[in-house]
């Protein structure tokens, strides 16, 4: 069985860095780019994301020793977010770009504290290997996809699953809430380096605008891909939800089970 799992972690690892050379450019803008943010703000993102990152690796040790078979799992989630956030819609009013965040899924199936770390790992191969995102901005875009992405989009999940929604749905929101959680931090991390003399409130409402016409049908799109996804693993495989977030699987509402 060990070798079982190894043998599914390294296809997964293989299989999202063999796709860093399939993806072509032109290299857009992809998250914040390097060079956008003072150094005084991306400082501050740095700090403020490694408040989450440094549980979510302590995370990762322990549940890793606790619970058997998560390592393909990791590696799967991890790969998932690579590819679902990897692909742009080139914003170019504001120095970034539309992309699913596919940090919500990830904090479904493997919580909200690990999900930002693979978050946080993808951003940075990105930033290293394609030129999206940046070093200097990884900090802000580790705070707006990793960690709002996960937090938010899970947060909505367990709302909607106490609530007793079909997990369909409580996956839709996830995806939907967490993509333009997203979305509406990056705004603010542009608008609270960027708005000088201006109004914060005013600079903050015309990157939002900007952002709206590409990520308002995404978030959608996302909602639709992270529902159909979580309910298909619920169905075939629950235990795998279960055995990493038990907090919240160890009670299924009847109504969820009736929905998915």
């Amino acid at each position: 069985m060990k070798e079982h799992y190894k043998g599914s972690l390294i296809i997964a690892l293989v299989t999202a860095v063999g796709l860093l050379f399939l993806i072509a450019s032109p290299a857009y803008a992809m998250h914040i780019a390097e060079g956008i943010l003072p150094a005084n703000w991306a400082a501050l993102w740095y700090v403020v994301a490694f408040v989450f990152v440094i549980p979510g690796t302590y995370l990762i040790r322990r549940k890793t020793r606790d619970v058997k078979g998560l390592m393909p799992l990791l590696g799967l989630t991890g790969a998932a977010i690579f590819l679902i956030s990897v692909f742009p819609v080139p914003v170019p009013v504001t120095g970034s770009s539309s992309h699913p965040s596919g940090t919500p899924l990830g904090a479904i199936l493997v919580g909200p504290f690990i999900s930002t770390v693979l978050g946080a790992i993808a951003l940075l191969i990105q930033a290293l290997f394609l030129a999206h995102g940046g070093i200097s901005t990884w900090g802000a875009n580790i705070m707006s996809m990793a960690v709002v992405g996960s937090f938010v989009g899970f947060g909505a999940f367990v709302l909607f699953w106490r609530l007793q929604a079909p997990i369909f749905v409580a996956a839709f929101a996830a995806g939907l809430l967490g993509d333009w959680a997203t979305y509406a931090t990056t705004s603010f991390e542009l608008a609270s380096a960027l708005h000088g003399t201006g109004s914060l409130w005013g600079m903050f409402g015309a990157i939002a605008l900007a952002f709206a016409p590409t990520q308002l049908p995404l978030g959608i799109l996302e909602g639709l891909f992270t529902g159909g996804v979580v309910s298909i693993v619920y169905q075939r495989r629950p235990e795998l939800l279960s055995r990493v977030i038990p907090y919240v699987f160890r009670a299924a509402p009847a109504a969820s089970k009736e929905g998915s």
